[in-house]
């Protein structure tokens, strides 16, 4: 994977992209944690999908805001400092959603974790890209995923399990836990902040005109936001359907540890192939096959043949996750990064509030089996957006 550089002495030495790969996966071990109680702890002050589904929108469009808020914070500040004091924080939130009961402080905190998030995404991305050489970014961000997804592969199965023997409060506290180690290993690393600082950008109605005016800008986000629209399906409202079900919430942390795992098997070499082939090809299979099995999960009431299929899909977001991300970058001019990557991730939030609110108002009138029939749809609309990308291929480049 590149991740090791030869000493004169024939010893071996960490890469930038290797110790920023530990600490990735150990945070996304924390957020797998969190992810996999989350539907069922926001249910827990609610009792509604519905509500659950609501609440949820709302919190992604505070998210949308925040990432277009922070564009001069991205451009101006320490990537390295942000990402340090974002750790701290989101481990003081979740300890103290540990100890929480009331339902309007657990608002306020859900609302801080959300702000905080949009600071971790942008920051963490930025330091990747930052240590990556130019045809190599494919690479290196499908080595990112692959390692935070091994996070997701385990974190569901730990955190299914501690939540049924020790309850969800204490699911909280091991997601602090692996934070403070993640932080510790970030901090030992000493990866610095390589980018020069530059003039901000701070006008925000400018700065979204800005983005969504180039066509290509707006593929790449319609991509990336639909990696994210799918991903919102699955880890809302596919818990609660196990849990309906009566399967409890160990099932929840097997059919995660399931999703994981084509992503993990996969996502590296999908990543590679972009990087060597091109983009295009990768992102029409990928979207063509979640499109089919979604529309196929209607038409069975089995609940394990669902999970089932639903985890074959991840062969398909295998080939979408990392090299969505890894595309937008390779479209930008170098100094774009610092002030688009950051609207780019609202793609995050609008593919999941698409999601959520779509999902939230079909179940007001139908049945919870026509919302697969809902994000075949979604899918099958980005695997025809596909034909419209170009195909970009980092290995002819320096």
């Amino acid at each position: 994977m590149g991740i090791l550089v030869k000493k004169q002495k024939g010893a071996y030495n960490f890469t930038n992209i290797a110790k920023l790969s530990i600490v990735g996966l150990i945070v996304s071990l924390s957020a797998a944690y969190i992810n996999t109680i989350w539907a069922v702890y926001l249910d827990s002050f609610v009792n509604s999908i519905l509500f659950v589904g609501l609440l949820s929108a709302v919190l992604t469009l505070i998210s949308f805001l925040s990432y277009f808020l922070f564009i001069p914070l991205i451009e101006k500040s320490d990537k390295v400092k942000i990402f340090s004091y974002v750790l701290i924080l989101f481990m003081i939130s979740y300890i103290l959603f540990a100890i929480n009961n009331n339902f309007y402080l657990f608002l306020t905190l859900a609302v801080i974790i959300t702000v905080l998030y949009t600071l971790r995404i942008t920051s963490f991305g930025l330091i990747i890209r930052d240590n990556s050489k130019d045809n190599k970014v494919s690479s290196n961000v499908g080595i990112m995923y692959t390692s935070a997804n091994i996070a997701w592969v385990v974190g569901p199965l730990i955190a299914g399990f501690v939540a049924s023997n020790f309850g969800i409060n204490t699911v909280f506290l091991l997601s602090a836990l692996f934070l403070f180690i993640g932080l510790i290993i970030f901090r030992a690393s000493e990866i610095k902040d390589l980018k020069n600082k530059n003039k901000s950008n701070n006008n925000l109605f400018k700065n979204f005109i800005d983005f969504f005016k180039d066509k290509e800008r707006v593929f790449a986000y319609m991509l990336g936001g639909g990696v994210n629209l799918w991903w919102s399906f699955v880890y809302l409202f596919i818990p609660l359907m196990i849990i309906r079900s009566d399967l409890g919430e160990l099932w929840i942390g097997y059919f995660l540890f399931g999703i994981a795992v084509p992503l993990i098997l996969f996502e590296y070499i999908f990543a590679k192939s972009a990087g060597k082939h091109g983009f295009k090809k990768l992102f029409k299979m990928g979207y063509f096959i979640v499109s089919i099995i979604s529309f196929t999960c209607f038409f069975v009431s089995n609940i394990y043949l669902i999970l089932f299929l639903l985890i074959l899909a991840s062969m398909g977001m295998a080939m979408l996750e990392s090299t969505t991300e890894s595309y937008f970058f390779d479209i930008l001019k170098r100094k774009e990064k610092y002030r688009f990557y950051g609207p780019y991730n609202t793609a995050i939030d609008i593919g999941s509030f698409i999601g959520k609110i779509f999902a939230s108002i079909l179940l007001v009138f139908l049945p919870f089996k026509f919302l697969f029939l809902l994000f075949g749809s979604f899918m099958f609309l980005l695997f025809l957006t596909a034909f419209k990308t170009k195909n970009v291929i980092e290995s002819r480049r320096k």
